[in-house]
């Protein structure tokens, strides 16, 4: 039990007063901070007292404590900031004249470039492409040799700038894969045709007792104008490669039927209007260097 005896006695063994307070029979002795904690103690009081002075640290209504030396850390960043935009305006004036062949053929303009367009495509592109460019469901993988719209610099840096079907830009790219059923081109019966015939051609399973030679008659006759006759597809219209294994909208007989029958028209914003000119060279050269990039 606790109890408070008011009698200060002078504990016998070690020569201390004792603080009166007893637990258990166990008194508390009173033995005093050494003098160097205390000193410490009396300076870091000192020291906050010239911290107050000297640096910005009491808050007022509207404002705060300037403080004798006017330090601010926000001034100290936007100083170190400044430094770092006056070295990308620098990087940026080369990258500003330079053309994408240019860059990429250069190894210091190529190496900012893709860090430009690194930081860039995370920003702007990774949300729909994934990071790394690998794609997420329909939105295509820019790490592969399969280019819609083809993969070359030029290819992509146009893409980039002007979008696909997109309806603000009028230089956009515009093609699009038609609704052959439900336009009544094709019939359901003429659409599982044309899809056992292709999945021949990307050397797919195909059907027992499929018509592969009325297959081959309904693509001549509504595909290849587009895919072309061997099915290799063409860049300049976005008619994707039908013989390789990239399906972009998936390659079952449920996907393919109703790619034929309701079309697709995939969309890309236009980024000429939101990304400078620097940017859009960066983020084409990034691009091109994830892999599937063509020369």
């Amino acid at each position: 039990m606790a109890s408070h005896d008011h009698n200060h006695d002078i504990d016998a063994v070690s020569g201390t007063a004792t603080t009166g307070h007893v637990w258990d029979d166990i008194r508390e002795l009173n033995t005093p901070l050494p003098r160097w904690w205390l000193w410490t103690f009396y300076l870091t009081i000192l020291w906050s007292i010239g911290y107050w002075i000297v640096y910005p640290a009491w808050p007022l209504i509207a404002n705060h404590t300037r403080g004798v030396f006017g330090y601010s850390s926000r001034a100290e960043v936007a100083v170190e900031l400044q430094q770092l935009e006056s070295v990308r305006d620098r990087q940026a004036a080369a990258l500003r004249t330079a053309s994408v062949d240019d860059i990429r053929n250069d190894p210091t303009l190529l190496r900012m470039a893709t860090a430009r367009g690194r930081a860039a495509f995370g920003d702007n592109c990774a949300g729909c492409h994934n990071q790394g460019g690998s794609g997420v469901g329909v939105f295509p993988n820019l790490t592969d040799d399969e280019w819609i719209w083809g993969g070359k610099l030029a290819d992509i840096q146009t893409t980039i700038r002007h979008g696909i079907r997109w309806e603000q830009d009028a230089n956009s790219r515009a093609g699009q894969m038609l609704a052959f059923g439900r336009t009544g081109v094709l019939k359901p019966a003429e659409i599982e045709t044309v899809v056992e015939y292709v999945r021949s051609i990307a050397k797919l399973d195909v059907a027992n007792g499929a018509d592969l030679a009325a297959g081959t008659k309904l693509y001549a006759d509504n595909c290849a104008s587009c895919h072309g006759e061997k099915a290799k597809g063409n860049p300049e219209l976005g008619a994707p490669d039908l013989t390789d294994a990239i399906w972009l909208y998936g390659s079952s007989r449920a996907a393919m039927v109703e790619s034929i029958a309701n079309g697709r028209a995939g969309v890309m914003p236009a980024w000429g209007s939101r990304l400078d000119e620097v940017t859009i060279k960066s983020l084409t050269v990034y691009v091109h260097s994830l892999g599937g990039g063509q020369k």
